[in-house]
C-alpha cells in the first residue's frame, strides 16, 4: 500500500459516520475491500475501490447542488430552459453515482454514504447557503464538472497502468457524460444572447436600414 497516504486514511475513519453509535453486527469495515471474485490482487482492488469512492463523494456534493439549482431557477431566460437543463444534469449524476457505486461493490468495497462524510472525502465542496445570480451558480457547476474530469482521467490513467480495465471502462463512459454536462454549462455561459441581437437590429432601423456585406460586423 506505499501509493496510499496511511496517515490520511486513518483520518477517513474519524470522520461522522464511520462508526455505529448502537448496536449492530458489522460484516465489514470501511474503506476496506473483501474478496469479489475479481482477479486483481487486494491492494490494486483497495486502492481503485477507494479513489472510485472519492467520485462516489463528489458526485453526490455535485448533486446536491445541481438539485439546488435547479429549484431555483428563475427569469426568463432560465426558469424552463435552464429548469430542464440541469433536470438532465441531476438525471445523468444519478446515474453515474449508480455506476461507480456498483463498480466499487464488485471490487469488494463500500461506497460512503453518510451526507457528512462524504461532503467531507469529496475533492469539490457545496457552495454556501443562499440564493445567487444564476450565472453564479452555473459558474460553480462548471468549476465542479472541470474538476470531476480531471480526478477521473487520472485514475483512468491509473487503472491502466494496474491493468483494471473494468474501472478504465466505467469511468470512461462516465467521464464523456460529464464532458457533455460541463459543454453544456460551458455554452450556456458564453456572452451571446439573443436580447442583445434583437436590441442590436432595433437600434440600426432608428439610423436607417444598413446592407451587410461580407466585411460588415454583424455585432
Amino acid at each position: 500500500m506505499d501509493h496510499l497516504d496511511i496517515n490520511k486514511e486513518k483520518e477517513k475513519m474519524n470522520l461522522p459516520g464511520m462508526k455505529p453509535n448502537h448496536s449492530m453486527v458489522k460484516r465489514q469495515e470501511p474503506q476496506t475491500v473483501k474478496g469479489s471474485g475479481i482477479s486483481l490482487t487486494h491492494d490494486i482492488r483497495l486502492e481503485m475501490a477507494q479513489k472510485l469512492d472519492e467520485h462516489n463523494c463528489a458526485l453526490h456534493v455535485a448533486l446536491h447542488q445541481y438539485n439546488k439549482h435547479h429549484w431555483l431557477t428563475e427569469g426568463p431566460e432560465s426558469f424552463l430552459s435552464l429548469h430542464h437543463l440541469l433536470d438532465e444534469h441531476v438525471e445523468k449524476t444519478v446515474e453515474h453515482i449508480d455506476k461507480i457505486g456498483e463498480r466499487i461493490a464488485r471490487l469488494g468495497g463500500i461506497s460512503t454514504a453518510h451526507p457528512v462524510t462524504q461532503h467531507e472525502m469529496s475533492y469539490i465542496k457545496h457552495e454556501a447557503e443562499g440564493r445567487y445570480t444564476m450565472r453564479d451558480m452555473l459558474r460553480n457547476d462548471l468549476e465542479h464538472e472541470m474538476k470531476l474530469q480531471q480526478k477521473m482521467r487520472e485514475q483512468i490513467q491509473r487503472a491502466h497502468d494496474l491493468q483494471d480495465f473494468g474501472t478504465v471502462e466505467a469511468l470512461e463512459e462516465v467521464l464523456l457524460n460529464r464532458e457533455d454536462l460541463a459543454y453544456h454549462l460551458y455554452s450556456v455561459l458564453e456572452d451571446d444572447t439573443l436580447v442583445r441581437g434583437i436590441e442590436h437590429v432595433f437600434d440600426q432601423d432608428k439610423i436607417g436600414n444598413r446592407k451587410a456585406t461580407e466585411k460588415t460586423p454583424l455585432q
